[in-house]
């Protein structure tokens, strides 16, 4: 069957909401072909996601790790498949465990970039202390710079058994060098799907 990506989302990651152990994504362009593949292993102590091409798995496209065990405030490098480091997301561990989801995105000399955070600040404190209201209430996401000019969107679409999440690219200036790669959206993407797809039991 087709996939058919919604108008002005450059990627859409997918994920099957039941399975027991591990969690495992695909992501297409916005033509609806598979762009990436990522197979996530279950226990493990330090996060270590990498994103394929496809399923063959033979060609590694992103890879996302921290050195820090079970740290809900750890940094999270981004890097190319060859090892090229695009950035650092470091998560807000506290107020996004208990009110809503917020990223600082830093350069890969230490520089703060942007912020990531989930829209709707009472919404998100409810999806996290109240289980229907997530089932109904899907989490957008906004990329912000430093400078308060908007880079990039992301939505969960409401989906019973699939997590879908759209990510839309939305600088003002195209060519707008601001130090953040589309593959370093890319795998905010990637890892809101991971973190916030187990957080919410799949």
């Amino acid at each position: 069957m087709a996939f058919q990506a919604q108008p002005g989302e450059q990627y859409t990651i997918r994920r099957k909401v039941f399975k027991l152990f591990g969690a495992s994504f695909h992501v297409y362009d916005a033509q609806g072909s598979v762009v990436g593949f990522c197979n996530q292993k279950a226990f493990k102590l330090r996060e270590d996601i990498r994103i394929y091409t496809d399923d063959s798995m033979s060609k590694e496209l992103l890879r996302i790790n921290t050195q820090q065990i079970l740290d809900i405030s750890a940094a999270y490098t981004v890097a190319l498949g060859d090892g090229t480091v695009l950035g650092v997301m470091k998560r807000k561990g506290l107020k996004s465990a208990f009110l809503r989801d917020e990223w600082l995105v830093y350069s890969p000399a230490g520089q703060q970039l942007a912020i990531l955070q989930e829209r709707g600040a009472v919404l998100a404190f409810l999806r996290r202390h109240v289980e229907w209201v997530s089932l109904f209430s899907p989490q957008k996401f906004d990329l912000v710079r430093t400078d308060g000019s908007h880079a990039a969107a992301f939505r969960q679409h409401f989906n019973l058994f699939v997590y879908r999440l759209g990510v839309a690219i939305t600088r003002d200036d195209k060519d707008r060098d601001d130090g953040i790669d589309d593959m370093m959206i890319l795998a905010m993407g990637c890892l809101i799907c991971a973190i916030e797809g187990r957080q919410s039991g799949g």
